[in-house]
């Protein structure tokens, strides 16, 4: 396949630096902003010596806010693109801890998000749309240049990309199980240069060792973070959108959007890049019901830069034109189907893996029912697993008539993957069946994994 070329400056899709950055983000903004740079400084709510920041201090964000210059002009002459980056995650931390900030301090007294702020001043407001419109993205926390990707450096300068080797530039909570868990994401990624050579190439084998291993650096999520803990900052990560207990009608940025109300979707996981890729490569995507759930998904493809669109579009243009199992169908190589399935397999696990995440870090947490991005957070997940499953279904069916025979390299790979096809399905059905239950058991729900030696 040719690609074309997927660079924006900051970021640059090819075999050298995957879905990252083309180097690491700037760690800190010039000093001609001394005000947005003091107020992130001490913005965050776990300070050293067990002080609390600006975030942890009911409606300090307020007065802080206040003292901050409006830096548009300033921000109008910015041209590098890791400059204009670093700015737009440090004013969109700062928009979504003032807005956010109220409903996390009501959910310290009584368990409950409360209501968060719903205008957004013109010194914080102006500046931050500016900068959407030089990046080109929404004016709201997002995965790639703020919240995630954007958003590391390295302890040990000379060191990995191990996660116990990055620290947040920006927090919100500051503690150990937030950047953890936000600096895994950037320790699975760091495999993405290989997924993007596996794909240029179609060397279908690679791609699914590759994804193997981005599989067993997810589960280090458990080690990662306390899923206890991950109250402590998810709130701040929600979105307008979807989240009208929170945000009511949405978020007037004064001076912005001739003042009317804007609702833009929430930092999410679901924004990564990895499982899309794998979806339009392998085929799945062909396999999405169509509905409600799966119209989210494509609307977070809007939510990403504008050189990931393009990398994902030109992907599925291709691969719509030229479906990889009924290419090697037609070449009849069962290796590399049984390879095809072994990447689907481990899309599964990823899927799975992530919904056992759901089930633990926020499921068995809160009765917020509502996800970062603003779907029913018990639902859109299955929507995908659902897909995941038809398809292997798919394969399996087609090598089982053909009696693949143990002359296969990697004929164990296709039984362990048949034998365990029953029970994929059996689990999402239980979990389905709980799911029904007005107030059901989120013990239960996960016990299920266990009991299907489907867990991580």
């Amino acid at each position: 396949m040719n690609f074309g070329t997927y660079n924006d400056g900051f970021f640059n899709v090819d075999e050298k630096h995957g879905f990252l950055p083309i180097k690491d983000p700037l760690d800190k903004i010039s000093m001609k902003y001394f005000e947005l740079r003091k107020t992130m400084e001490d913005f965050y709510i776990c300070q050293k010596n067990e002080r609390k920041g600006i975030l942890g201090i009911p409606d300090k964000i307020v007065n802080c806010v206040k003292n901050i210059p409006n830096f548009e002009k300033l921000i109008y002459q910015e041209k590098d693109p890791f400059i204009l980056q670093s700015l737009f995650r440090t004013y969109t931390f700062l928009a979504s801890g003032y807005t956010l900030e109220s409903s996390y301090q009501e959910f310290i007294k009584t368990g409950n998000y409360g209501n968060a702020r719903t205008f957004l001043p013109k010194n914080i407001a102006r500046p931050l749309v500016v900068l959407s419109e030089k990046l080109e993205v929404y004016p709201w926390l997002d995965y790639h240049y703020a919240y995630a990707l954007g958003n590391y450096k390295r302890i040990d300068k000379s060191g990995t990309l191990h996660w116990k080797n990055l620290d947040m530039i920006c927090k919100f909570s500051g503690t150990s199980d937030e950047i953890g868990f936000i600096m895994l994401h950037v320790y699975i990624n760091e495999l993405s240069p290989k997924l993007i050579e596996s794909i240029r190439d179609e060397n279908i084998e690679l791609c699914a060792n590759v994804m193997k291993q981005m599989n067993e650096r997810r589960k280090e999520m458990w080690k990662a973070s306390n899923y206890k803990n991950y109250n402590d900052f998810r709130i701040f990560i929600m979105g307008i959108k979807g989240n009208y207990k929170i945000f009511n009608n949405g978020v007037i940025f004064e001076d912005c959007f001739d003042n009317e109300p804007q609702e833009f979707r929430g930092q999410t996981g679901a924004q990564d890049d990895i499982i899309p890729t794998m979806d339009i490569f392998t085929g799945i995507i062909d396999y999405y019901p169509q509905n409600q759930l799966t119209k989210y998904l494509y609307d977070l493809r809007t939510y990403r830069p504008k050189v990931i669109q393009k990398f994902l579009d030109d992907l599925l243009n291709y691969y719509k034109e030229n479906p990889l199992f009924e290419r090697l169908k037609h070449k009849n190589d069962d290796k590399s189907i049984i390879d095809l399935l072994k990447i689907i397999d481990e899309v599964y696990y990823f899927r799975n893996g992530h919904w056992q995440f759901v089930q633990k870090y926020i499921i068995s947490n809160t009765k917020y029912e509502i996800a970062t991005g603003g779907t029913p957070i018990i639902s859109w997940l299955i929507n995908q697993i659902e897909a995941v499953l038809l398809y292997e279904n798919k394969i399996l069916k087609y090598l089982v008539e053909k009696n693949i025979d143990e002359s296969f390299k990697n004929y164990n790979d296709y039984l362990n993957i048949l034998n365990s096809y029953d029970s994929k399905r059996i689990l999402l059905q239980e979990q389905k069946k709980i799911l029904l239950e007005k107030n059901y058991d989120s013990d239960l729900l996960f016990s299920k994994n266990v009991e299907l030696k489907l867990n991580d």
